[in-house]
């Protein structure tokens, strides 16, 4: 259930990086939050459970992804972007939003090429609330110049 959660931030910590996007951080992150949980809740179940692991990886990431999505503001994720496109890989930055009180750090831990362009793996803690999460992801860049977290 964990590693639902942890994916499930990811996402919504990153959806505004994604080019397009039509709605706003809160429904964006709720929306990515629950595919994320579910991607999770299928990998963590097995025979029988799979299908309740399934809905409840869902649900949980929804509500965290829709929690992120809120507090994140165009500075985060222009941080965020920032980082996937200079930082070397294992380098962390760190940055506390005063608007909402948040604290991120995000550390790129692989960096790849694909026939699209380069990937990074990364490291993301966030801080909101007192309440710490650690999440894992993928973002790649888009033709663009965005980023767009791809698991």
């Amino acid at each position: 259930m964990k590693a639902s959660m942890m994916r499930a931030t990811t996402c919504a910590l990153l959806l505004s990086l994604s080019a397009g996007c039509a709605m706003n951080q809160e429904q964006g992150g709720a929306l990515l939050g629950g595919v994320a949980g579910a991607a999770a809740g299928s990998a963590i179940g097995r025979g029988s459970g799979q299908t309740a692991a399934i809905i409840l990886g869902a649900l949980l990431g929804s509500v965290a992804g829709a929690n992120i999505g809120r507090h994140m503001d165009e500075q985060d994720r222009v941080r965020a972007a920032q980082v996937f496109e200079s930082y070397p890989t294992g380098s962390s930055a760190t940055w506390r939003n005063p608007d909402s009180g948040t604290d991120y750090t995000v550390t790129p831990t692989r960096t790849y090429d694909t026939a699209q362009g380069p990937c990074r793996e990364f490291t993301m803690r966030a801080t909101i609330g007192g309440r710490p999460d650690t999440v894992y992801g993928t973002a790649c860049r888009q033709a663009d110049g965005s980023w767009k977290v791809v698991r």
